[in-house]
């Protein structure tokens, strides 16, 4: 079983966009790494099956490879990255590595997926880096296309979409409501435009690996989520595979965990974004491929990407307006009126710096006075709606209204705030004022106040 830490770097990379040459003698093309927690009962068979089908399809072979040598006889490694098991796991993987030329184990002494793929992919060799789950929940038949545009030269990095029209998915509703809400966070907080972050099946060039890795914080489930939004910010070339992928209902995912896991490490990227502090400048087309890519890579999306950012920061907005609404008027006591221009006032200012920053993409503490100013303007607006609602329902219930009953109502006023929020946020408070006061590219994807 193999522990030793990662070797140093090799020399500066080749420029990407370029198709893989052939390598040192041995060199297998292909490292795919199974990141593992106490999978003894599974990992054999899913691993020898993975085996099997690389050996059987695979079509590129180990540089230099010649019959009767020593080495791995296909182009591909299989490498087991197993996070700190307390099971069987670490002697499984100790005999398949002893069995299979091909397959090799790691052992890690802490936890963490992310962690684990940083170590095995700083450390290898191959050329091309990739991963997959150990359920083998997505078609393998996928892996060739997955890795192919990589090795062409034609992309930098590739991910298997769950979410794409002509995949075929199966898995619960809840599973299936978690992932399009996630994913539905991502394009509004982050201007994500890939469709599925989570999905365990994606593919890396090394040297692309080399420049984001460094740069990537997070060790455990939101370490691809992180990786992709740093890589569509450096302008690189993410191509999306289809996939068939059948849900493993002995998985041991936490949900609720890892979704709260997740929505921290969008809100630590989403403001390392909006104030400038992650080096992008060291991302910013490290590899000598064609400089209008950058600028496609720099649209920022339009009036759909704002409306799902707006949308995002708005639904929030509201559950902490409520939650403050009612801490207000049941655990302290105060008016109807107070609590709700005390709770609204509280989450119009934080919504409009949430918007700022994440929807409009203004960067910087410069016009941030200002905006606030015009922000409670636009609160005012909506204490007019609630509070006449308010008022509205008071007169018509003669003053006897059930708690319930006026959070229904608030809700719906604050609909129809939100909507004249949104229209009022676009053209008055964060106008695009890009080419008319600062004269930079249209294709520039945030927006710094001076």
């Amino acid at each position: 079983m193999r522990s030793d830490s990662p070797p140093a770097p090799g020399p500066h990379p080749l420029p990407a966009r370029a198709h893989l040459p052939a390598g040192p003698l041995g060199t297998p093309v292909l490292d795919v790494v199974v990141p593992v927690y106490n999978e003894e009962k599974d990992l054999d068979r899913c691993v020898r099956r993975l085996h099997d089908h690389l050996t059987r399809t695979f079509p590129y072979r180990a540089a230099g490879r010649v019959d009767g040598g020593d080495g791995p006889r296909g182009g591909f490694r299989i490498t087991i990255a197993d996070n700190a098991s307390t099971d069987r796991t670490p002697q499984i993987a100790a005999r398949l590595d002893a069995e299979l030329p091909e397959v090799r184990a790691h052992r890690l002494e802490q936890k963490g997926r992310g962690r684990a793929l940083r170590t095995v992919w700083a450390g290898s060799d191959a050329p091309v880096l990739a991963y997959m789950d150990v359920d083998l929940s997505t078609d393998l038949n996928a892996l060739l296309p997955l890795v192919a545009p990589l090795i062409s030269g034609h992309s930098d990095l590739a991910i298997g979409s769950r979410l794409a029209r002509s995949s075929r998915v199966v898995r619960g509703p809840r599973r299936e409501f978690v992932s399009r809400t996630y994913n539905l966070i991502l394009r509004g907080s982050l201007a994500a435009r890939f469709s599925d972050a989570q999905c365990g099946f994606k593919a890396i060039r090394r040297e692309v690996a080399e420049r984001l890795l460094p740069m990537v914080e997070d060790t455990g489930w939101f370490f691809d989520t992180e990786l992709l939004v740093l890589a569509e910010r450096a302008g690189l070339r993410i191509h999306e595979v289809p996939v068939d992928w059948v849900d493993d209902p002995d998985s041991t995912v936490h949900l609720v965990r890892t979704a709260a896991d997740d929505l921290k490490g969008v809100w630590r990227v989403g403001r390392a974004l909006a104030v400038g502090a992650l080096p992008l400048d060291r991302l910013a087309r490290p590899f000598g491929d064609d400089p209008r890519d950058r600028q496609l890579a720099g649209v920022p999306g339009g009036l759909a990407r704002q409306l799902v950012g707006f949308c995002v920061v708005g639904a929030l907005s509201t559950l902490f307006y409520l939650a403050l609404y009612s801490l207000l008027r049941t655990a302290l006591g105060s008016g109807a009126q107070v609590a709700n221009a005390v709770a609204l006032l509280v989450s119009a200012l934080a919504n409009t710096a949430a918007n700022r920053r994440l929807t409009f993409g203004v960067r910087g503490r410069g016009r941030a006075v200002r905006h606030q100013a015009q922000g409670l303007v636009v609160f005012a607006i909506g204490l007019a709606l609630t509070s006449g609602s308010l008022a509205a329902l008071d007169a018509a219930a003669g003053g006897r209204v059930a708690h319930a009953t006026e959070l229904t109502v608030l809700v719906a006023a604050n609909l129809a705030a939100t909507v004249v929020r949104f229209l009022l946020y676009r053209i008055w408070v964060f106008p695009d004022r890009r080419e008319t006061e600062r004269g930079t590219s249209p294709s520039h994807p945030t927006r710094t106040e001076r």
